[in-house]
């Protein structure tokens, strides 16, 4: 059984979980590194050839790269679009300008390989809650969205113990907040272990601020693709999950919706599945102590839905 060690807080968990159990091994299709238009990015095309339809994998990292790498085999457009902790780029994911992400789909659609009507996006756990808050806050740009391990609600910054002890959006719109779940930081216990779980439930029991936090799913103009592990430990992405889908159909919703979810499958089945999933436990710091969590799932469990998820992915694409 392997651990992932991860020092700096639970944000860790959610945001480079992917990035850092996947390492993008060259075949063939290298990346262009984009740095211009006030965003960075790694672009991956196989044929320069005629317009094609597009995935932006918000969060990038190596988790964007590889999935870029695989989507540029199938013939398709991906861009990798990490938008913290780099260079000139923000450290937390703290109020961060959704203009940073429609500088970047500006960017794609005068690309002559870019069919800008098949333009989707991807994300993976608060990724996932990026990646439907985009396509529901930009209808016109967008025409999609994928969502491993997703999020109902937008959530405030402060699910990160080592952010501004100040509450503060995570996504702002034009210098507004976008509504969010506000959380007090995650904080330590007695023990050697930290249930996540327990953490997020507490801010979903919150219904005034949910029913103002959800994300507006019913305006995303195109397909809805959600894929979750009903044994995932971090937080509850099957729960959400399904309240995304009686959202959609309070709201009537007029275009296509999978609600995926797989058995013995925790919360990184967004990974490389060409790779055999061992990871089960990693740490995190809160304060000065380290704790344990789950990511739940079995190694066979995350394998066999990563392979089955992927399946659904390309053909979800190949059907925009």
């Amino acid at each position: 059984m392997k651990k992932i060690t991860v020092g700096i807080g639970i944000t860790a968990i959610l945001f480079m979980g992917y990035f850092i159990t996947d390492w993008l091994l060259f075949d063939g299709i290298r990346p262009v590194s984009i740095n211009e238009n006030d965003f960075q990015a790694n672009y991956f095309v196989k044929d320069l050839n005629g317009p094609k339809a597009t995935i932006l994998l918000v969060g990038g990292g190596s988790w964007g790269d590889y999935w870029g790498q695989e989507f540029a085999k199938q013939g398709f457009v991906g861009l990798s679009l990490p938008y913290i902790g780099r260079a000139d780029l923000p450290r937390l994911p703290e109020a961060i300008d959704l203009a940073y992400f429609e500088q970047a789909i500006d960017w794609l659609q005068q690309q002559p390989e870019v069919n800008a009507k098949k333009m989707i996006v991807m994300g993976a756990s608060r990724n996932a809650e990026l990646a439907l808050i985009l396509a529901a806050m930009y209808p016109e740009l967008l025409s999609g969205v994928i969502a491993y391990a997703p999020s109902s609600v937008a959530w405030s910054n402060t699910v990160l113990p080592y952010s501004s002890d100040e509450i503060k959006p995570s996504w702002i719109y034009k210098g507004v907040d976008i509504p969010y779940v506000p959380m007090t930081k995650i904080v330590g216990n007695n023990s050697t272990k930290i249930t996540t779980l327990d953490y997020w439930q507490s801010g979903l029991v919150k219904e005034e601020e949910v029913r103002l936090a959800s994300i507006k799913v019913e305006k995303i103009n195109g397909p809805i693709l959600l894929l979750s592990g009903k044994d995932d430990k971090v937080w509850p992405s099957a729960y959400m999950a399904n309240k995304i889908e009686e959202r959609v159909k309070e709201y009537n919703f007029q275009h296509a919706f999978q609600n995926i979810q797989y058995e013995n499958a925790g919360h990184l089945i967004s990974s490389n599945p060409e790779v055999a999933s061992t990871v089960r436990i990693g740490n995190m710091k809160v304060g000065d102590k380290e704790y344990e969590f789950e990511y739940g799932g079995t190694d066979e469990g995350d394998h066999a839905a990563r392979q089955a998820a992927k399946l659904k992915v390309l053909a979800f694409i190949k059907n925009i």
